[in-house]
């Protein structure tokens, strides 16, 4: 164990104390997700040698852990009309070198923005103040006016058609920032948003290559693109035969599924125009044998197509896929920027509408079948798989997935107030605090904090907690008001009766962003980790802002099996009802929750699994995660300069995932890593096997001075005009 590692003894609660200083809460003007360590930081760094204490795995040797994120590079006004999900992407990773000469591993952290078309545009127009997207903040603010929003997608679009005319310097082919995801396949690292298609990445360094269409990427060796090319006519791009909207078509999940047997890469493609979402699947080129013993082979390319049922057009981040089926998701949170002409906003959740479950053989996206019931929004799937019987016919299709109960999350994000449901609840049970709740006391909040409340007003009535005592004096009243749960959810889509035979919580705590071993995807995975938080308030210096201090290992095939002996209530009901404070009290050994706890005053991102060589268990290896210690931030809750020598700076820690107790080994970063989304662990032979590129991308064009003459001169006025 590292010694200085934060433990507990046996049975011990961590009490929260109040610091040596007061940290006042962060004004509203301020945007929390854009504060403290969720601001953007705007150096970057080549591969750079790291210190750190502990000791690291060998299997870390020679791999590099990268994680995805949004930072912004133009917006002078970060409280208003910004969100989380917005911004340029800045990918940060720790590559672990194998020193041969000195015999040990050197940690290196790199951070390279994502080279996209709209990140070297706005390099090369310095007058433009704002993003060249409009924020999703304004797309789903209620009372945003028509006026106001459909101004800012025509200036999106004014803004494209300037960038291919005389003067440009980077033309926007692709509308995506790339700052959400990073996978890879088939010898090709891929940063990834629903806003356009995958763009190539080169590790360890991180260099932008660029656009991948499904057949190759910019900026690879010309033989293998020429090659390509001839194939065409077998083989499609993405987009292709899509008119006047094939960059519509091109727009993939920032989640594809990538199996671990068969090496396809599986994704969709959600879109505001008929059909409203496509499918593809992309094989690895025959350079291994492939696993004979399953029964789903590799075949030919499936480019864009229809899943037939889906009637508006919807806002998808993720979607279940075992080794036989696809399941995707068509929930009551909309995207359309249609709605401008029904006085709608674009963003918008209806929970009087039922959530749809579209079940499917993978190769067979028109054999679709639909399952519904009550509305909810899941922006993320934990693993699916399938149930065969005896004769090898799939009987059941099984999705584990992070429910919430409402669209909060993507109002919050953006720091603006949810509109008030189109159906109030009259029924309510007590509740836990959420993954992504509001987090100070509802009743001392502000007019703007509690208008939140007024989704779901409640009958005045005593309610009972969880053991059925009478909860109006009790700690757990408050959170009747609490209408955004966010649980680890079990699906059981029965193909013999048409029916979801099985949906329950596996746990009543709060947790997201869930991953399983990547070679175990798609089959009956034991273990999923995830995020989660034991606060009722996380501090004031980021106001309402999310933020990890757990990581939670979860034993779901325990609790499955559990659930299956007793079912819960469909829906409501949850097979573990303990909360996270009896859980972090726990002495059993197996038990099917575990937790790590980081110290007072840290926080994590999310956590990636790599095995160890042994293998002796499923469990057998360590969680990597980024984290941070925000007594770094000043007194009002912002981090210092990153240009000073009081910079802030984050740490990349690994635990080991068997007890999730023990900290083996702390890597001291350079700089700080803003809190982010996804990243991915990628092993010494997928970054040795990396497709041979030509060029990559650069910022030197860009950042040229800009040419002179009158019509240089009206651009100029132009871009200021439109800010």
């Amino acid at each position: 164990m590292l010694e200085g590692a934060p433990t507990l003894a046996a049975g011990q609660k961590r009490k929260r104390t109040s610091s040596s200083h007061t940290i006042q809460p962060t004004p509203q003007a301020k945007h929390p997700y854009l504060t403290g360590n969720f601001a953007p930081i705007q150096q970057t760094l080549p591969l750079t040698p790291c210190t750190y204490t502990g000791d690291i795995p060998d299997e870390l040797a020679d791999g590099e852990y990268v994680r995805n994120g949004g930072n912004p590079v133009s917006n002078e006004d970060l409280g208003r009309d910004a969100h989380w999900f917005d911004g340029d992407g800045m990918l940060s990773g720790v590559s672990f070198r194998r020193d041969q000469k000195a015999g040990r591993i050197v940690p290196e952290f790199v951070n390279q923005y994502v080279l996209t078309d709209l990140y070297l545009s706005t390099l090369s127009s310095p007058r433009l103040r704002v993003p060249i997207l409009p924020s999703i903040a304004t797309l789903v603010n209620p009372v945003a006016s028509v006026i106001y929003v459909t101004f800012r997608i025509f200036r999106t679009l004014f803004l494209v058609l300037l960038s291919f005319l005389p003067g440009s310097k980077q033309k926007i082919k692709k509308i995506s920032v790339a700052n959400t995801h990073i996978v890879y396949h088939d010898g090709r690292a891929l940063a990834t948003c629903e806003s356009g298609p995958p763009m190539r990445v080169q590790l360890p360094g991180l260099q932008t290559v660029g656009w991948y269409n499904g057949a190759w990427a910019e900026g690879e060796r010309k033989a293998e693109e020429a090659q390509a090319k001839k194939q065409q006519e077998v083989e499609r791009v993405l987009g292709q035969d899509g008119g006047m909207i094939a960059f519509m078509r091109e727009w993939t999940t920032a989640h594809p599924k990538l199996d671990p047997v068969t090496k396809e890469m599986i994704m969709f493609h959600s879109s505001f125009a008929r059909p409203y979402v496509q499918y593809s699947i992309i094989p690895q080129e025959a350079r291994e044998p492939v696993d004979e013993k399953r029964s789903l082979q590799p075949q030919s390319k499936m480019l864009n197509a229809a899943v037939p049922g889906i009637y508006s057009a919807k806002m998808m981040h993720d979607f279940g896929v075992s080794t036989g089926h696809t399941v995707i998701m068509d929930l009551p949170l909309a995207l359309d920027p249609m709605n401008q002409m029904k006085g709608k906003p674009p963003m918008s959740y209806d929970s009087s509408q039922p959530a749809r479950f579209g079940v499917f053989p993978r190769r067979h996206p028109e054999q679709v079948r639909w399952f519904e019931t009550d509305a909810c929004c899941i922006f993320h799937t934990a693993n699916s798989w399938d149930t065969v019987d005896a004769a090898g016919y799939t009987t059941s299709v099984n999705m584990l997935a992070c429910r919430l109960t409402s669209a909060t999350l993507v109002f919050a994000t953006g720091n603006v107030a949810p509109p008030a449901a189109r159906k109030p609840k009259t029924v309510a049970m007590a509740k836990r605090m959420s993954f992504f709740a509001k987090y100070d006391d509802p009743m001392n909040a502000s007019v703007y904090e509690r208008s939140a409340l007024l989704e779901s007003p409640l009958e005045e009535q005593e309610v009972p907690n969880r053991r059925g005592e009478a909860a109006a004096d009790s700690e757990e009243y408050d959170s009747v008001w609490d209408e955004n749960e966010c649980r680890l959810y079990y699906y059981s889509f029965c193909l013999k009766t048409g029916q979801i035979e099985h949906q329950w919580a596996l746990s009543t705590i709060a947790f997201e962003f869930p991953s399983v071993r990547t070679d175990l995807e798609m089959q009956a995975a034991r273990y999923v980790y995830g995020c989660g938080s034991s606060v009722t308030s996380f501090g004031s210096a980021l106001g309402k802002a999310t933020k990890i201090d757990l990581l939670i290992k979860v034993d779901v095939q325990t609790l499955i099996a559990r659930g299956l002996q007793r079912p819960p209530r469909s829906v409501t009901g949850s097979v573990d009802t303990r909360s996270i404070e009896e859980i972090l009290a726990s002495n059993d050994d197996n038990d099917p929750i575990r937790a790590f706890q980081l110290p007072e005053g840290w926080f994590a991102q999310e956590p990636r699994f790599v095995p160890a060589s042994t293998n002796s268990s499923e469990d057998d290896g360590w969680l990597v995660f980024y984290a941070f210690d925000e007594s770094q931030l000043t007194v009002d809750g912002e981090v210092p300069s990153d240009n000073s020598p009081l910079r802030a700076r984050s740490e990349l820690w690994i635990v080991n995932a068997r007890d999730v107790r023990t900290l083996v080994a702390r890597v001291h970063l350079p700089q700080r890593v803003p809190y982010g989304l996804h990243g991915s662990w990628f092993t010494a032979d997928q970054i040795r096997e990396q497709r041979a590129i030509e060029n990559v991308r650069s910022t030197a064009k860009a950042l040229e001075k800009r040419e002179v003459g009158w019509w240089m001169s009206c651009r100029d006025v132009i871009e200021r005009m439109l800010g």
